[in-house]
């Protein structure tokens, strides 16, 4: 489900409910397969994915050529839908790609009709005599080869219109179980925000506005405000560890999987001294592993975007990666904050 663009909430709910009214469409056979053509080449417009709505539409309508062939792109969409074939050329023998065109109604209409011929099809029952009993009678010739054409057609355009029906109901179905499971995980998602959002105006409310801007810099269409987005998840996680973990000269042992590790607790050591807070508020081993093993992962990435900022590379931020490192920040925070609750987690 590829998206060109950044989809709004309001277009990703909408292409929930028309992906389900889809599916059902297409398991109960309610409508014509190419007004579910139709329907999913819509589902694709909404979700900015422009190749499948391309594709979609031409089912419905058939792939357009010119009188010396298919262009390319159209030809690129063909074998996407899985139109192209092999086929022997008599003369040379070799293997040449070809592609049926037909939209879906034209499958569908060739079909019945050489299903209704096969159904007249069949040899007239005549009777053949002579006066002369010398002369070698012969049955008129039947129509054994048109039925056999006939039924071959028939085979053809099933296998057609089957692959037709498993290309659209593998695109809804695939994009309905991302819709889905991106929506719970968004309500999910939502729930912790605000959760920390209000606890983090409590505990460090200078980094309020910091949050706001993380969101503005990922709605931005600029890549250069994507890394600013991650830059803000940075900051944010400095001063948390201000507030729960003030920077110290000291150093301290932190326990690994394999072995234990002298640290700094200095004021650019802030994953550090997270990691030491979680050790210091938390009795349970495999909390403190976990919550560790995503300080470092996400602290380490951050700390490499800022340091290629630093050096002049401004735009080596995907906005998909920095989503993710925005949703990292989030969940490692809420593990954090737990850990300051009466009722945090201490087994």
């Amino acid at each position: 489900m590829p998206h060109d663009q950044q989809v709004s909430r309001e277009a990703l709910r909408e292409a929930l409910v028309l992906s389900e009214e889809i599916l059902a469409d297409i398991e109960l056979d309610r409508v014509a397969l190419c007004t579910v053509a139709l329907k999913t080449s819509r589902l694709a417009r909404l979700l900015n994915d422009f190749d499948s709505q391309d594709i979609f539409r031409y089912e419905a309508s058939g792939y357009p050529s010119t009188p010396t062939g298919v262009e390319p792109h159209i030809w690129r969409l063909a074998e996407i839908a899985g139109r192209v074939y092999q086929k022997t050329d008599p003369k040379s023998g070799t293997s040449l790609p070809y592609a049926y065109l037909e939209s879906i109604e034209q499958i569908l209409t060739c079909l019945e009709t050489a299903k209704t011929r096969l159904q007249v099809s069949g040899d007239r029952n005549v009777s053949v005599s002579s006066a002369n009993p010398q002369q070698m009678l012969f049955a008129p010739p039947g129509n054994a080869l048109e039925r056999w054409q006939l039924q071959q057609q028939i085979a053809e355009g099933a296998k057609q219109l089957a692959a037709r029906r498993e290309l659209l109901y593998s695109y809804v179905s695939r994009t309905y179980y991302e819709l889905k499971f991106s929506s719970v995980a968004q309500d999910e998602f939502s729930t912790i925000r605000a959760a920390i959002q209000g606890r983090v105006a409590e505990l460090i409310p200078a980094s309020v506005h910091k949050f706001s801007s993380i969101h503005e810099n990922l709605m931005s269409q600029n890549p250069e405000d994507w890394s600013n987005a991650v830059h803000s998840c940075r900051r944010v996680l400095q001063d948390l560890a201000d507030a729960l973990f003030p920077a110290t000269n000291e150093e301290r042992l932190i326990e690994g999987k394999d072995k234990s590790k002298k640290v700094k607790l200095g004021a650019e050591n802030y994953i550090n001294r997270l990691i030491c807070f979680a050790e210091d508020h938390s009795s349970s081993v495999r909390f403190q592993d976990i919550v560790g093993s995503h300080l470092s992962f996400l602290g380490d990435r951050l700390d490499a975007v800022f340091r290629a900022t630093q050096k002049g590379s401004h735009s080596i931020v995907h906005r998909k990666e920095a989503n993710r490192f925005v949703v990292y920040t989030y969940l490692v925070i809420s593990d954090l904050l737990s850990l300051t609750e009466k009722d945090g987690p201490s087994e």
